[in-house]
């Protein structure tokens, strides 16, 4: 029996398929009628897919069973060292290092002891243009959770 592809992987073929073929992670969303980050994210193997979402973007993209059938598995998420050195990777995590304690006891402030989901969440990603140079808006959306005994 053939070993099941792995994610990443999968991931490289989604990546390789796309680049040849011209097309955007925005045109993969809207193929799947998915939000653009999480489609991205799912394509790069964070996410699982419905069965038919992976069987639909393989099809999309001229890729074989064995990438849908990883595309829909429950992944292990997180992110190799790696990739974390990369730039624009590492920015979020300084960002988030120097920023993630004010913005702790300002949840707490405004909302009591808890959390923000990272399940029950979105993520959005914008352009805005500026005179002084285009801007990178992400807008994190997670549901507070309470902690309670």
């Amino acid at each position: 029996m053939t070993p099941i592809m792995s994610k990443h992987d999968a991931a490289a073929h989604v990546e390789s398929a796309r680049i040849r073929q011209g097309r955007t992670w925005a045109e993969l969303a809207d193929h799947l009628g998915a939000p653009l980050v999480w489609t991205t994210a799912a394509l790069l193997g964070q996410h699982p897919m419905s069965a038919e979402q992976a069987r639909s973007v393989c099809t999309l993209l001229g890729l074989d069973e064995a990438v849908a059938e990883s595309l829909a598995l429950q992944p292990n998420r997180g992110t190799p060292p790696e990739v974390m050195a990369d730039p624009t990777i590492y920015r979020f995590t300084e960002a988030l290092s120097v920023y993630g304690p004010a913005l702790k006891a300002l949840i707490h402030e405004e909302f009591g002891d808890g959390i923000m989901s990272a399940i029950n969440f979105t993520v959005d990603f914008a352009r805005r243009p500026d005179p002084d140079g285009d801007r990178v808006v992400i807008t994190l959306d997670g549901k507070f959770l309470d902690y309670r005994w």
